[in-house]
C-alpha cells in the first residue's frame, strides 16, 4: 500500500480492496517508524484521523459520491489553519496555538472525503529556502539525510518523497512548493493567484502566497487542485468562478504547442547537471512534437530585488499582529507595554524572520518608500507586461526550478544572499501571479534529484498539466524513490 499514488490508493479504497482506516493506520505507522530521520511532521493527528476514517468509510460503503481522492490520507503545511489541531508556522511565536476554524481548503478536503493526518514542518512563517529556519529543527532530504529538503514547504516534499504520505498541501510565495519538489524529486503545482482560497493560510506576503498540491505525479496533483480550487466568499482575492475541471485524457504528443526556453537562465550560476537535464527535457518535448524556441527573459537583474522588497514589506505588515498581547508567545520578562512588544517579538521570532521584518520595515519607512518599495512595484508591473507579451508568442515557458540540487544542511544558513539567489528562476511566477508546474527531470552525479518547471499564462493550468502528462508519460524520473524507502 505504501508507495501507491494517491489516485491508485483512492481506487483501491473505492473498490474496497483497502479500507480507509487500514490506509490511515499504514501511513501513521510509517510516520512513526521513519519521521525521526526526516523531521517532516510537527503534529500527527492520530485520533482525529482514525475517527475521520470511520466516517469516510461509511460514506464510501453507502455509495456516496465524494471525489476522486476520497479515502486518501493527506498532510498540510503547518501554516494552514485546522480546527483543534496545533498550527505553529514552525515558530516559537505560535508554539501551542490551536485555531478555532478551518482554512477553506481544509473544509474542501473534508467535503471531498480526504483525511488530514498531520501538519508538516517548514521554514518559520514560510521565510526561507531550505526548511532550516523553523524553531523545531530542519527537515532532512530523503535522498540524502545530510542535505536540505528545500523550502519553505520542505516538510511537504520530504514527506511525499519519503512515502510518509501520498499527497500534501503546501504554499508557494516565491518558489516554496516548486523548489522543494526539485530537491526531493516530487511533483507540485503553484496555481494561478486567485484560483485557490487563502482564507486560513497564515500570511507571509498576501499578494504572493498561494496554496498548492505536492504529490508523486502530475495526475495526483491535478486531482487535488480540482478539489481545493474554486470561489470562496471568505477571500475576496479568490476570483475564479468555479473549480478547475481537468481533462482525463492523456495526450501522447504536443503538436501545435510552442514552448519558450529562456537562454539567459543557462549562462552562469547554474550547475552543469541541472543545465544538461533541463536542456535534455527540452529535447524530449521537441521529440514529442512541441516547437521549442529560445528567447531572452527580460528584467532578470530586477527579479530578486523586486521580489524580496515586496515580500518583506508585506511580511513586516502581516507579522505586526504578533505583539505578545493578543495571542502567541509572550515574554515573561516584559514589565512595560514597550518591553512586552520588544521582548516578545525578539524572543518569539527566529533570525530569518527578524531579518525580513527589518528589511520590510526599512523599505516602507519615510524617505525610502519611493526609492525601494515603489520602484519594486513598478518593476512588478513591467514584469507582468513582459509575460503578457511572451504568452502571445509561446504557449508555455520551460525553465529550471533551481540553479543547484539540494545542498548540505547548514551550508547557506550564514549567507542569506546566496540563499535568496537560489530563487532566481521561481520568483517571477509569483510576482506575475501565474501558474507553474514543477517536475523531476533527472539526477546529478551524486544521485540527487533535478527539477524543471513549466510556466503558463494566468488560469492556463490545463495546458501545464497536459504538457506535464506528456513529459511524465515519456520519462520515469517521477517514479524513482530513495533506495532506503
Amino acid at each position: 500500500m505504501i508507495g501507491l499514488s494517491a489516485l491508485e490508493l483512492a481506487e483501491a479504497v473505492r473498490s474496497e480492496q483497502i479500507g480507509v482506516a487500514e490506509a490511515v493506520k499504514a501511513y501513521l505507522e510509517r510516520i512513526e517508524n521513519i519521521d525521526s530521520q526526516l523531521n517532516a511532521f510537527l503534529t500527527v493527528s492520530r485520533k482525529e484521523a482514525l475517527t475521520r476514517a470511520e466516517v469516510v468509510q461509511k460514506k464510501i460503503s453507502a455509495g456516496e459520491r465524494l471525489s476522486a481522492l476520497a479515502g486518501v490520507p493527506i498532510a498540510l503545511k503547518d501554516n494552514i489553519s485546522t480546527t483543534g489541531v496545533t498550527t505553529t508556522c514552525a515558530s516559537k511565536m505560535l508554539a501551542g496555538y490551536v485555531p478555532v476554524y478551518n482554512a477553506s481548503v481544509v473544509d474542501k478536503l473534508e467535503q471531498a472525503g480526504m483525511i488530514v493526518i498531520g501538519k508538516l514542518n517548514m521554514d518559520e512563517f514560510a521565510m526561507g529556502g531550505s526548511s532550516e529556519t523553523g524553531a523545531f529543527g530542519p527537515v532532512r532530504n530523503p535522498w540524502d539525510m545530510t542535505r536540505v529538503a528545500g523550502g519553505s514547504s520542505g516538510g511537504c516534499a520530504a514527506a511525499v518523497a519519503g512515502r510518509e504520505i501520498p499527497i500534501a498541501l503546501g504554499s508557494d510565495t516565491g518558489g516554496s512548493i516548486r523548489q522543494p519538489c526539485s530537491f526531493c524529486g516530487v511533483t507540485g503545482i503553484k496555481p494561478t493567484y486567485g484560483s485557490v482560497s487563502r482564507y486560513g493560510l497564515i500570511a507571509y506576503a498576501s499578494s504572493l502566497d498561494q496554496i498548492g498540491p505536492l504529490g508523486q505525479d502530475i495526475n495526483d496533483c491535478a486531482a487535488l487542485l480540482s478539489i481545493i480550487s474554486g470561489p470562496d466568499e471568505k477571500d475576496r482575492t479568490c476570483v475564479i468562478d468555479k473549480p478547475f475541471v481537468f481533462s482525463q485524457s492523456v495526450p501522447e504528443r504536443l503538436e501545435g504547442i510552442k514552448i519558450g526556453l529562456p537562454s539567459n537562465y543557462f549562462h552562469s550560476g547554474i550547475d552543469a547537471a541541472v543545465k544538461d537535464s533541463v536542456l535534455a527535457a527540452a529535447e524530449e518535448l521537441a521529440s514529442a512534437g512541441a516547437e521549442v524556441e529560445e528567447f531572452v527573459m527580460p528584467l532578470m537583474d530586477f527579479l530578486i530585488p523586486a521580489y524580496y522588497i515586496i515580500a518583506c514589506a508585506e511580511a513586516s505588515s502581516n507579522l505586526s499582529r504578533f505583539d505578545g498581547i493578543r495571542y502567541g508567545y509572550r515574554s515573561a520578562e516584559g514589565k512595560t507595554l514597550a518591553e512586552v512588544y520588544r521582548l516578545s517579538r525578539s524572543e518569539g521570532f527566529g533570525l530569518e524572520v527578524k531579518r525580513r521584518i527589518m528589511l520590510g520595515s526599512f523599505v516602507l519607512s519615510s524617505g525610502y518608500y519611493d526609492a525601494y518599495y515603489k520602484k519594486a512595484l513598478q518593476a512588478q508591473v513591467l514584469l507582468k507586461d513582459a509575460y503578457n507579451h511572451l504568452f502571445k508568442c509561446f504557449d508555455l515557458i520551460l525553465s529550471p526550478v533551481a540553479p543547484t540540487t539540494a545542498y548540505k544542511l547548514g551550508e547557506n544558513v550564514d549567507d542569506p544572499l546566496k540563499m535568496y539567489l537560489g530563487d532566481i528562476y521561481t520568483v517571477s511566477v509569483n510576482l506575475a501571479g501565474l501558474p507553474s508546474v514543477a517536475l523531476p527531470c533527472g539526477f546529478d552525479g551524486q544521485g540527487l534529484p533535478i527539477g524543471l518547471q513549466f510556466i503558463g499564462d494566468a488560469f492556463a493550468e490545463e495546458k501545464l498539466i497536459q504538457a506535464a502528462r506528456v513529459y511524465q508519460g515519456r520519462t520515469d524520473y517521477h517514479t524513482k524513490r530513495p533506495g532506503w524507502t
